[in-house]
């Protein structure tokens, strides 16, 4: 069932001095929700449930003097920055857009203006502009909109409509108060029809893999040096090495929670097949229940599965991939297999699966 969403406090402009409102959750709730859903990224489930709680407390609290503190969350291809913006966003019952930065282009170019994104929050409140006004954008691939030269970085080059174009539009909307989102995001050059929607209690996700980010360089003893593997890994990236990376200072400083995600483990892809209320073995459970055919896994099989996955280098998403091989024969003769019990072990998955085919 789609929750419905509580109505917001009066705005400032509607009443001079508004009621507090009481929090009727803490920081450590709201990780206790994402801990259930999300495996692993402990730092960053901390991180999030201290935003969200902020969040809270700036819309149920209007004051100027309470700042938004929007996120750039930073991490591998499948370590769960979409699920974890997600399950935040479903458990606070609030709602979320999520979209691709590279959709987007500069004002005044053929594609989407950044003024759409409200439009797709508002679509996935139904249209209640009262839940939309506190609800969640989540952009992803920011990082594929870095200035894209050495130029670029300095101020030279000529104007880059797809990459710092749209990182100047992302930074107009972090920063307005109202913006005019059209009504209709499937014609959204309609300059019309739209709605005027108070975006300062909007709470912006960005998100990114930055994968080929520079760290910079570890100072020794004897000056500076590079960095091994193992130093890499182990040091958070700083706004600087973003600036770097070709995101402008003006949008990092409108993105003041830096959280990071780490690749998963294999421990950890493990435990997300087996343990969250939504895991992929609950998922097929269900798909082949239809026919009465069980599903039981054991301890190798649950390995094997993970090894496959870690060959395709896409973290949580390779599960899925080598789940659709893995059952791939299963489920076109399901109808035939009526009440059969499959037992997934190390040789049933290495009989299905094969690398190079996922």
């Amino acid at each position: 069932m789609k929750p419905k969403y509580a109505p917001m406090p009066p705005r400032p402009d509607d009443m001079a001095a508004p009621e507090p409102f009481v929090l009727d959750t803490t920081p450590r709730e709201i990780y206790e929700g994402l801990n259930e859903y999300v495996i692993g990224q402990e730092h960053a489930k901390k991180t999030m449930a201290i935003a969200a709680y902020n969040h809270m407390k700036r819309i149920m609290n209007p004051s100027d003097s309470m700042r938004k503190s929007n996120v750039l969350m930073i991490g591998p291809t499948g370590c769960g920055k979409t699920h974890l913006a997600r399950t935040l966003a479903k458990n606070l019952c609030l709602p979320i857009a999520v979209v691709n930065a590279t959709e987007y282009t500069e004002a005044g170019y053929y594609g989407k203006d950044v003024e759409v994104m409200i439009s797709e929050l508002l679509f996935a409140a139904d249209g209640d502009l009262c839940a939309t006004e506190r609800g969640i954008v989540f952009i992803d691939e920011v990082d594929k909109i870095a200035r894209r030269s050495g130029s670029g970085m300095t101020g030279a080059s000529g104007r880059d409509i797809g990459g710092e174009g749209v990182q100047q539009g992302i930074l107009k909307l972090l920063e307005s108060n109202r913006v005019f989102a059209p009504i209709n995001i499937t014609q959204h050059w309609n300059k019309h029809d739209f709605v005027p929607v108070d975006v300062s209690n909007i709470l912006f996700i960005c998100a990114g893999t930055f994968g080929d980010i520079k760290r910079g360089r570890v100072k020794s003893d004897i000056g500076y040096m590079g960095e091994t593997a193992q130093m890499k890994s182990s040091r958070r990236i700083k706004v600087k090495d973003l600036e770097e990376y070709g995101l402008v200072k003006e949008l990092l400083g409108r993105l003041p929670v830096l959280c990071e995600l780490d690749t998963l483990s294999e421990s950890e892809l493990a435990r997300i097949i087996t343990e969250p209320p939504d895991s992929l073995q609950v998922e097929y459970a269900e798909l082949f229940d239809f026919e009465d055919i069980k599903l039981s896994y054991t301890t190798d099989g649950i390995q094997a599965i993970v090894k496959k996955a870690l060959e395709t280098d896409t973290g949580a998403r390779g599960l899925k991939s080598v789940f659709e091989e893995l059952f791939h024969d299963l489920s076109f003769n399901a109808p035939s297999r009526v009440g059969e019990h499959i037992v997934v072990d190390g040789d049933y998955v290495d009989a299905h699966v094969f690398a190079d085919e996922l």
